[in-house]
């Protein structure tokens, strides 16, 4: 093939655009990048190889090598993995194959048009390049395809890119960055030590560069010809957790997670018994913006012996641990298992099994501590990941009773922002008390606010507030907590057992039974609005509130189904009355009286977060009662 001229795909020149341009800061994550790429690439010839030996073509012993050439300016580096067909320079070099532009745009608002950081996150690494060089040639053959099929890539990163057909005898691609002016510190062999140190010490491939010795003539260092290796050339998690600090820990994570944060929490371990692996997971200390996409792919690596398999091994962790980041290393699995393999596979499901207890013994030792440092960064991560936790209870039963330890809830006797545990709320419930008392809304302000809830201030129970989309479908599967049962106080009639002393009772008894006339006429006029009218103990200073019988499905759960564009069944509430309220006692004279009942169940309605069948009704009979009065 002749040379030839093409136009870069749209997307791709807004990104060079961004990275030309804009990305200044940082600049050196361009050789994380390209030495990143370097190193998958040899991963997919070892991958390809397992059934094509032929592959190797003799030169099984991988490598990536950095040179750089001060007179001619220019940085290469090189790596002799799988290599590109001139059908694949074009498609990887040319084109986006995922439409990350937009997001990677976005992402890049005020002071992070700067950060350079971004650029691998969105499958753009290789355009880091620019950061550094005002013009890229790659010069590349795939393994497999003979010496006179190689390529040549370039261009000064514009509009467009020029391809030709040449001659190259090894497999494998060499980047070659022309620098711009100004970016002579990428000259240095101290420098890309540095870089290399910070961001790709645990690459498993060898990177290797010329040794520099002192010339005494020169009084300057001379590349020799020996190469010599300048990462530990093994993969960080197969290295003993005592040669490993904390620091590079932290930088491997926002290798794999493309995370700009350091992670919250992390666990190393080496496991041994049926199934042998390494386990390096992480957990972000910020949840992604594709956590609530539930198909989306997990973040854990698969390696097989060290041998890279596939990202995102989603069968290597339940769905409601999706924002977990790492890699697992198996040396029981297959070389060449699949997606398909690892759904059917015993071994695969111990090591599942084992990294969801390995995860959630980081998050009880965080939630459990003494530590104040401890405490807080749990805080921060339920705020974060709490409502993907709640999703674990209903999957996973072998592990619900430690779920259901790690959950928190605002409660009635917390400030905002506050959250209490299960074992706090049992440990301070009140003597004969024998349920957890929770409500659901659609708002914190909502819940708290609730008429519900007016027994159990004048009593002093404690309320845990649920607002969370989640709760609801988390509480069909979670009905109790330590030998008690959680009870929503939005359902049945209220029944607090022992809190209520014999003579509460009784006046409750009475005061029902000398409201039963007016409870008659009150459902006679609501007819098939309600379910039930009955007289309550449960308001302190509200005229009524709606609840659901006990077994119904709650109005909240309700509503939220309907916003989900799913059919819901039509459950009619019970309408419950204070009849020691102003309004109760005065409505029995009143000649507007069913005007009044419609208009006390609709405010009811209101007060619990429910919309009301015919507002414009609702306003007419208000508006007439304010113009002639209400007789109280």
């Amino acid at each position: 093939m002749t040379k030839q001229t093409h136009a870069f795909q749209a997307e791709v020149k807004q990104i060079l655009h961004l990275v030309t341009h804009s990305l200044y800061s940082n600049k050196e994550i361009f050789l994380r990048e390209l030495v990143s790429n370097a190193s998958d690439a040899c991963d997919k010839l070892r991958f390809e190889a397992i059934n094509n030996d032929a592959l190797f073509g003799g030169d099984t012993d991988l490598a990536i090598r950095i040179r750089f050439d001060k007179d001619a300016r220019t940085l290469t580096i090189s790596d002799n993995g799988i290599g590109m067909s001139a059908e694949e320079a074009a498609s990887h070099l040319g084109t986006i194959a995922r439409s990350g532009t937009r997001e990677f745009m976005a992402s890049l608002e005020g002071e992070q048009k700067k950060d350079a950081q971004l650029i691998g996150q969105f499958g753009v690494g290789f355009y880091s390049g620019y950061i550094v060089a005002d013009r890229i040639t790659v010069e590349t053959r795939r393994a497999g395809l003979p010496a006179d099929q190689g390529v040549r890539w370039s261009s000064e990163g514009t509009g467009e890119f020029d391809l030709e057909t040449i001659p190259r005898e090894q497999r494998g691609t060499d980047i070659i960055l022309h620098l711009r002016e100004g970016e002579d510190e990428f000259l240095s062999s101290w420098k890309i030590k540095s870089v290399v140190g910070k961001y790709s010490d645990h690459i498993s491939i060898p990177i290797l560069m010329r040794e520099e010795k002192w010339d005494e003539e020169k009084s300057e260092y001379q590349l020799t010809d020996t190469w010599e290796t300048i990462n530990k050339a093994s993969a960080l998690w197969t290295r003993s957790k005592s040669d490993i600090t904390p620091e590079q820990y932290q930088e491997f994570y926002k290798q794999i997670s493309y995370d700009q944060a350091d992670a919250l929490a992390y666990t190393h371990n080496r496991v041994e018994g049926r199934s042998e692996y390494t386990q390096l997971l992480y957990i972000p200390a910020k949840a992604p913006m594709d956590l609530w996409n539930r198909e989306r792919r997990g973040g854990v690596k698969l390696y097989v012996k060290r041998v890279f398999i596939m990202d995102d091994a989603e069968a290597l962790m339940p769905s409601y641990l999706r924002f977990v980041k790492g890699v697992i290393d198996s040396a029981d699995l297959p070389l060449n298992v699949s997606r398909e393999l690892l759904q059917e596979s015993r071994d695969v499901k111990a090591i599942r099994e084992g990294s969801t207890k390995r995860v959630l013994s980081m998050l009880e030792a965080l939630a459990d501590s003494e530590s104040a440092d401890d405490k807080a960064k749990y805080a921060d991560f339920w705020t974060e990941f709490g409502a993907v936790i709640k999703e674990g209870v209903g999957e996973d039963f072998a592990n619900r009773e430690r779920l259901a330890k790690l959950l928190r809830f605002a409660s009635t006797k917390h400030d905002a922002g506050q959250t209490v545990s299960l074992a706090d709320y049992v440990s301070r419930m009140k003597e004969g008390q024998k349920a957890i008392y929770y409500i659901t809304a659609d708002t914190l302000a909502a819940a708290k606010s609730s008429p519900q809830l007016e027994i159990f201030r004048q009593k002093d129970l404690e309320v845990l507030l649920l607002t969370d989309r989640v709760d609801e479908w988390m509480l069909s599967h979670l009905f109790e907590f330590e030998g008690h049962s959680l009870t929503s106080v939005a359902k049945g009639s209220v029944d607090l057992g022992d809190l209520q002393d014999e003579a509460e009772k009784k006046q409750a008894e009475e005061s029902a039974k000398a409201a039963q006339p007016l409870v008659d006429r009150i459902k006679t006029a609501l007819g098939d609005r309600v379910k039930d009218v009955r007289a309550t103990s449960r308001l302190v200073d509200s005229p009524a509130c709606v609840v659901v019988a006990d077994h119904d499905m709650s109005a909240h759960l309700a509503r939220l189904l309907k916003q989900a564009g799913q059919e819901a069944p039509s459950v009619k509430p019970i309408l419950e009355i204070n009849p020691g309220h102003a309004l109760i006692k005065g409505m029995e004279g009143s000649a507007q009286f069913d005007d009044l009942a419609h208009i006390v169940l609709d405010q009811a309605l209101l007060a619990e977060g429910a919309a009301i069948d015919d507002p414009a009704a609702y306003v007419k009979r208000v508006t007439a009662l304010l113009v002639q009065g209400v007789p109280v």
